[in-house]
């Protein structure tokens, strides 16, 4: 298989076992041929990450490799995105009136209010009919949003929101110099 220098490293481990116990092997061996790539360990004080195990092996047995590690994109695959989950609310407490809840007996017990609600004079959501809540207005906009980013390990929340910010920059940088390109060339005034 073929890889490119610049977005590959290559990781070799090889190990045996002379003893009587069982030997455990994880990534904390693999050997890198990039000073600055390594294995995810624990960053923790005191912390005595032993690494992902590989295998175990017995008296006599050996592991020999070469693992080629390639960067990539999760627009690719899965595997390469340091992002286990995210959640975003804009509005949490439904004020805008974009969520029409079903309902069939009791909607706080149906519909368990978010964590960002605000609260409310009765602990419910918004209604029109009960004269509680403020009234609706149809022109209002959002101006909070709520994120929960849940990441695998490899980078903490806030760099990759800080990570997409700038890629999502670079893009709509582009697209503005593509604009400006055409209209610049067809004499269209933007």
């Amino acid at each position: 298989m073929q890889y490119c220098e610049k977005c590959s490293v290559e990781l070799k481990l090889r190990v045996r076992c002379g003893d009587e116990n069982t030997r455990d092997v994880s990534t904390r061996e693999l050997i890198s041929n990039h000073e600055g790539v390594k294995p995810i360990l624990s960053q923790a004080a005191g912390s005595s990450d032993p690494g992902i195990l590989l295998v175990k092996l017995r008296r006599g047995q050996e592991v020999s490799l070469r693992c080629i590690a390639k960067k990539g994109v999760g627009k690719e695959h899965a595997k390469w995105s340091p992002v286990a989950n995210v959640a975003f609310e804009y509005d949490p407490s439904n004020r805008l009136r974009h969520t029409d809840f079903w309902v069939e007996e009791n909607v706080n017990a149906e519909w368990p209010r978010s964590a960002y609600a605000a609260p409310s004079a009765n602990g419910s959501y918004p209604d029109a009919n009960n004269g509680i809540n403020p009234p609706f207005d149809p022109k209002e906009e959002p101006r909070q949003f709520f994120f929960d980013v849940e990441t695998v390990g490899s980078l903490r929340p806030e760099e990759v929101l800080l990570q997409a910010i700038q890629v999502l920059q670079t893009k709509l940088g582009s697209v503005l110099l593509a604009i400006d390109q055409e209209t610049s060339s067809a004499n269209i005034p933007f």
